[in-house]
């Protein structure tokens, strides 16, 4: 990349950054909106020892959730080397502080403009950066990169409108990507899409998916037995979804009057909203962060008397779907019913739980798999209840359904271990 094109990016970005700086600074609560600041700046609070850190890069919750494996393989093999995770979402702050905090040093990434990026590399001097899924600041990887400082993807994806994007602009990234070490993509489709955009075929490799080698947190949480069933979790949600799986709770009450359904909207600041569009449903709910109040009234001491009879939970806590899956006996995905391409399947999964997904998938194309396996089922608004009703009348079905989603969830770990054989050339 030209100095030109360097310069042109930079003033482009600030002139972008200008425009949305006052909203994201004052968005934060005020404790947090120095340490925002200082940080995209590239000014972390860092002790010298964390000098010579493998950086990673995950944007939000889903990048963080993925590089687990990655980062905690990293630390076994190289135990005296210091980790640094930098997200751009507070979100994904919480969860990496949450999963990853007694591992790494968890910074926000600095904007991509040549000053902070100097900043930030001056404070942390890395060794190594890896970048997850496929994120691609071109001032970072270019500024890295002719430093030597290898920058590597990993569990590369990408859609068909972002490979649009890159091809209107290829004489730009095209660059970007030839300043990229290496590309680990989750499956050949990804690995062709990056080929075609100009990556050197020596410098990618399909290595599968880190969410396979993903693990919840924690157990399904006690309060889930609280719970009358059968349970439904509906992971992720996006408006209006929520409309969509409260019409299913409707219809499915009156046959199945245990029935419960956690609903858990995917982001945060909509915690509020979801819980007006349930009550003014007039239907019985509590939230997610009432529950241990409700839990320490019960008369009998809680959650073995089932308090929770027939209603609707908002899951109004972050980091903690992936376990509350584990109660589930059938688990709808969020972001599936609406054009968003869907929430990660795998999390289910790996509790052998029933899977039912709306048309929109198209952020993971391994669910075809799934469904040919009879792992899970798609279904639209209109055809969800009569899906999940036949599920919930069937137990061996939705069973023998979740058994199968378990067993390609096995069948297809081990993406980590290839990833971490890959990196250790560039250590």
């Amino acid at each position: 990349m030209s100095s030109a094109m360097y310069l042109l990016y930079n003033i482009l970005y600030a002139l972008a950054l200008a425009v949305m700086l006052p909203r994201e600074y004052l968005k934060r609560p005020g404790q947090l909106r120095n340490r925002w600041f200082r940080e995209r700046l590239g000014l972390p609070t860092v002790s010298p020892d964390v000098r010579g850190a493998i950086w990673v890069h995950a944007v939000s919750v889903g990048e963080v959730i993925a590089s687990v494996p990655l980062i905690k393989g990293l630390k076994a093999m190289h135990p005296e080397r210091p980790i640094v995770i930098s997200t751009v979402t507070d979100t994904g702050q919480k969860v990496a502080n949450e999963r990853l905090g007694d591992l790494a040093k968890i910074i926000y990434i600095p904007f991509d403009m040549t000053f902070a990026v100097a900043n930030a590399f001056s404070r942390l001097r890395p060794s190594l950066f890896i970048i997850m899924e496929t994120e691609l600041w071109p001032v970072i990887i270019h500024f890295l990169k002719t430093r030597g400082v290898p920058v590597l993807l990993m569990n590369g994806r990408l859609s068909d409108k972002s490979v649009r994007g890159y091809r209107k602009l290829a004489f730009f990234f095209g660059r970007v990507l030839n300043d990229i070490s290496f590309f680990c993509m989750q499956n050949d489709i990804y690995a062709e899409k990056i080929l075609s955009l100009g990556a050197a075929n020596a410098n990618v490799a399909a290595i599968g998916n880190f969410k396979f080698d993903t693990r919840p947190p924690a157990p399904a949480p006690g309060w889930a037995g609280m719970l009358t069933r059968p349970v439904i979790v509906v992971g992720s949600t996006h408006n209006p979804e929520e409309e969509i799986v409260l019409d299913l709770f409707e219809r499915l009450a009156p046959e199945y009057t245990g029935l419960s359904m956690i609903i858990a909207p995917r982001h945060p600041e909509r915690f509020n909203e979801v819980e007006e569009v349930v009550r003014k449903r007039k239907l019985r709910y509590v939230k997610r962060s009432e529950i241990t109040n409700i839990a320490q009234q019960s008369d009998a001491g809680g959650p073995s008397n089932a308090p929770l009879h027939t209603m609707v939970i908002i899951l109004n806590a972050m980091g903690e779907l992936s376990s509350v899956y584990g109660a589930a006996d059938i688990a709808v995905m969020g972001g599936s019913f609406i054009g968003h391409g869907g929430q990660n399947p795998l999390e289910p999964a790996y509790w052998g739980k029933p899977i039912v997904c709306g048309p929109h998938m198209e952020n993971f194309p391994f669910i075809n798999e799934f469904y040919l396996k009879g792992a899970a089922v798609s279904a639209d608004r209109d055809t969800l209840f009569g899906t999940v009703r036949k599920l919930l009348s069937s137990p061996e079905t939705a069973d023998n359904m979740g058994k199968s989603a378990r067993t390609l969830y096995d069948r297809n770990a081990g993406a980590t271990d290839r990833a971490l054989e890959i990196i250790r050339r560039f250590l």
